[in-house]
């Protein structure tokens, strides 16, 4: 059972969210925050597998709590809810460790997917939100910095194909490598760059252009 907590200052969604996911036989909403210290309250006696995370909010704001909650509380999953599509609110939200971005114009299957995919340790992004990242990766036009002495021609390859959201099954299909090989270069990626998750590796391509590299 994937448990879940949401976090909105608007009750109203926060109820409607319930309603929504209480028949699904795979997951569990534990609690409903609408600021940080109701969060980290409810967290102390219910922790959750995953946090559905609106970014504005009335006395707090969702990346701080992000960014604490991950720093406190890595295995936590962070799903970031919001009305907002904008590139730099996708951005701060992936840099401070959310494990996806979903719209509040999404329904109830997309919001299912979402929910399932992140606490299984992978990334989600609704389509609109994978259009503004690719969009960004394709309008950086700074310099290249020394990845090439960084990375192999295949880690780019691996690490292009993540950007895009291929699973790793697909990865190795595209690139005609074993599962366990793309693993192995996932892990040497994260520990070359750096990071700690997907997240990062999405960050570190949206900042080196590197869907755009040849």
């Amino acid at each position: 059972m994937i448990k879940v907590i949401t976090v909105d200052d608007h009750k109203i969604f926060r109820d409607g969210i319930a309603s929504l996911l209480e028949n699904d036989p795979e997951i569990e909403v534990v609690g409903e925050a609408e600021n940080e210290n109701q969060l980290l309250e409810l967290m102390a006696k219910q922790p959750a597998d995953v946090i559905l995370m609106d970014i504005h909010l009335k006395d707090s704001n969702g990346i701080n709590i992000t960014i604490r909650i991950k720093s406190e509380m890595p295995d936590v999953k962070i799903l970031a809810f919001s009305m907002h599509n904008q590139v730099e609110y996708v951005v701060k939200m992936l840099e401070a460790g959310a494990s996806g971005y979903l719209l509040k114009d999404a329904g109830k299957e997309e919001m299912v997917r979402a929910i399932r995919v992140v606490a299984s340790g992978n990334t989600y992004y609704s389509n609109e939100i994978s259009n503004v990242i690719l969009q960004a990766l394709n309008r950086k036009n700074e310099p290249e910095v020394k990845r090439n002495n960084v990375l192999t021609k295949r880690e780019v390859e691996v690490l292009k194909l993540i950007a895009s959201e291929y699973s790793n099954s697909e990865i190795a299909s595209q690139l005609h490598i074993s599962v366990r090989t793309v693993d192995t270069h996932r892990r040497n990626l994260l520990e070359k760059l750096n990071v700690k998750n997907t997240a990062g590796l999405v960050k570190y391509a949206m900042k080196e252009n590197i869907l755009d590299s040849e």
